[in-house]
């Protein structure tokens, strides 16, 4: 009897062994080699338009996690409060021609929760190019600074840039409620409930870019860990920005960071990886998955590389704003590129 489970087991680890042998040399031939160089050598110094983003990302990540700290719709009116500060940003550019701003209600939400939706015009009326970024925080009292105030800050600060720039094709920037568990994968998902309504109205997407955790960086060796069996294709540094999608959004992932590694001042790195492995579809790129559309996440990899990720510590202290806003310029350049700059 024991010789037999021994016999059991060997066989189960052997076909273990073999599966992640095989996901390997898949992921090695089909979802990682991407375009472009990942900007090994001597980081430049920063520009005079990165500083600028710099300053304008710090002080929105201080006014949502400093000074509002907690967003969540059940948490008195935290999450009112952050949509406040946010609309109020987005409101001048309305005064611009072809700009809007409307407010999505989320009806299968708790309390008066919604999304923010800023549609830019463009010479042609379709298809869109969006860019999206959730603004409520983790249950425990987090200020969520990195998660996600670091890409909403990033959304918001694009928002500015596209609102004045040239663009073929309409640009949508979209801030999401209730990211975040118990909303995750719900009804109540703010932007489940945007992927849908684009479904629902035939809306044509070109891209969908969500920008979630996107401002801890680390040089240690050691500070960087992944999912099995990615860690032997990648640096132990978490000193990149990361470009992750689906296999269905290979083509998205390989063009947009094909462009912006011609274009930004921080490593990059990129992959297109099945959707189930742990962390691959953790934002709100993975609402857009369910109805069709080929999205991307932007991140520096969470809980792969913050040890404040969901944590009271994810505080503004912990944020590299100059190397966020090397992320988000390269961000602005691959957008608008794509959107027929």
């Amino acid at each position: 009897m024991k010789r037999g489970l021994a016999a059991s087991a060997a066989r189960i680890l052997i076909g273990v062994v073999l599966g992640l042998t095989a996901m390997a040399g898949a992921l090695l031939l089909y979802g990682i080699p991407m375009p472009g160089e990942s900007r090994p050598g001597p980081t430049p110094a920063l520009s005079e338009n990165e500083h600028r983003a710099a300053t304008e990302l710090r002080r929105h990540v201080t006014k949502l996690a400093s000074d509002i700290g907690e967003r969540r719709a059940t948490v008195g009116d935290s999450l009112r409060r952050a949509e406040t500060y946010l609309h109020d940003e987005l409101t001048p550019l309305t005064f611009l021609p072809g700009v809007s701003l409307r407010r999505e209600p989320l009806p299968d939400a708790p309390g008066d929760a919604a999304n923010l939706v800023l549609d830019l015009a463009g010479r042609q009326a379709k298809p869109l190019v969006l860019v999206g970024a959730h603004y409520d925080s983790a249950p425990g009292g987090t200020p969520a600074a990195n998660d996600n105030g670091s890409g909403t800050a990033a959304a918001l600060v694009l928002a500015h840039r596209f609102a004045t720039a040239a663009h073929t094709l309409p640009i949508r920037i979209v801030l999401f409620a209730n990211e975040e568990m118990p909303y995750f994968a719900t009804d109540g998902m703010g932007s489940l409930a945007h992927a849908r309504g684009c479904k629902q109205r035939g809306d044509e997407l070109r891209a969908m870019f969500s920008l979630e955790t996107m401002g801890y960086y680390s040089d240690e060796p050691g500070s960087q860990r992944y999912p099995a069996p990615l860690g032997s294709f990648y640096s132990d540094r978490g000193n990149f920005i990361g470009f992750v999608g689906n296999l269905a959004s290979r083509s998205l992932v390989r063009e947009s960071i094909g462009v912006f590694r011609a274009h930004a001042s921080i490593a990059s790195e990129g992959a297109a990886l099945p959707a189930g492995l742990p962390g691959v579809g953790w934002s709100d790129h993975w609402s857009f998955w369910q109805v069709g559309y080929p999205a991307v996440m932007v991140t520096d990899t969470a809980v792969f590389r913050d040890p404040n990720y969901h944590q009271l510590g994810d505080t503004v202290e912990q944020l590299d704003f100059e190397r966020l806003a090397r992320v988000v310029v390269g961000l602005e350049a691959t957008v608008l590129q794509l959107a027929g700059n």
